[in-house]
């Protein structure tokens, strides 16, 4: 198979983990149109455990309890869900993979094969989460839509044909740094958006109300799925910045130079820490640790968008040519 064949296929493949992945949102669409308001099953009142950091009750989301998804049919679209979401990951997958081996190379090197990772790793974090806690299964539409959104935006705007990278970019620390970013801000897109759904989840009321908000996980159980998942991004993402910070001397003969994708990337670095530092800090916890959260993820877009796209710096040849 040349190597032009080998662009097309990943370039159909894309097309295609768009159109599974909008199956797996329309299925994960009809578990919430069939579910019920989730029972408030085994509240944990021994030791350890107590109020949620919102005011909610902190729910056992752990281990499955009668009917706590919602009916027999939710639970079915729920498990039709996630299988098929898991067949898009191998799809999304396969789209790295042949451009890959179409160019030659690690299948990052420009802002349409990073961003199109990035989606991947967030769609793979979540799939594992969900086959864990089946209960998270419920933020399925709210993983799923964003992700498919972006990949829509990123093969309209941000596609290029693939082909060598530039000259700056052909190291080993490719490899190293770039894939380290990847997979941190893969984590913290799944972290924002708990964050985002714990915010609805633990306005005053939403306990007892109705409708689409009732069927989301407890707002405690959100929390923690934030929390676990910036706590695994975070050192993900210092070494990121690290791995950075010695590539750029051994390319430019400076460990920094607040060039605008270094700065961004160390206020990204910084949010993350006052998020965590915030999450156990008294008076902090609960919703204004959330914003804090949100507020990480709108950086690390802006760091890609905008500052990629829109600024000058050192870092430019890493846009969409």
């Amino acid at each position: 198979m040349t190597d032009s064949s080998l662009a097309a296929l990943s370039d159909t493949l894309y097309s295609v983990s768009v159109a599974v992945y909008s199956v797996a949102l329309l299925a994960f669409c009809a578990q919430l149109a069939f579910g019920r308001r989730r029972e408030r099953a085994r509240e944990l009142v021994g030791a350890g455990a107590g109020a949620a950091p919102g005011g909610g009750v902190l729910v056992d989301d752990r281990a499955p309890a009668p009917v706590p998804d919602g009916t027999a049919t939710a639970t079915r679209w729920g498990g039709i869900a996630i299988g098929v979401t898991a067949i898009g990951a191998l799809t999304h997958a396969a789209v790295l993979l042949t451009r890959g081996l179409a160019a030659g190379r690690l299948p990052w090197g420009n802002m349409y094969e990073f961003a199109t990772a990035v989606v991947l790793v967030a769609v793979v974090v979540y799939t594992v989460l969900a086959l864990r806690t089946p209960n998270l299964r419920h933020i399925g539409v709210f993983v799923l839509g964003p992700a498919i959104l972006a990949l829509v935006a990123i093969g309209l705007g941000l596609y290029t044909e693939a082909g060598p990278v530039v000259a700056a970019l052909k190291s080993a620390w490719l490899g190293v740094h770039v894939t380290a970013a990847i997979l941190g801000f893969g984590i913290f897109m799944v972290s924002g958006i708990a964050s985002v759904l714990y915010l609805v989840r633990s306005r005053p009321g939403a306990d007892s109300a109705t409708g689409l908000v009732s069927r989301l996980p407890a707002a405690g159980a959100l929390d923690r799925l934030a929390h676990r998942t910036a706590v695994f991004g975070f050192p993900v993402w210092t070494f990121a910045v690290i791995a950075g910070a010695i590539w750029a001397e051994a390319s430019w003969g400076r460990f920094w130079a607040w060039d605008p994708k270094e700065t961004w990337s160390f206020v990204a670095w910084v949010v993350y820490a006052a998020y965590l530092h915030a999450r156990s800090t008294a008076g902090w916890r609960g919703r204004p640790a959330a914003w804090v959260n949100v507020v990480g993820l709108a950086v690390m877009i802006f760091n890609l968008t905008f500052v990629n796209l829109v600024s000058t710096g050192l870092h430019s040849y890493a846009g969409v040519e």
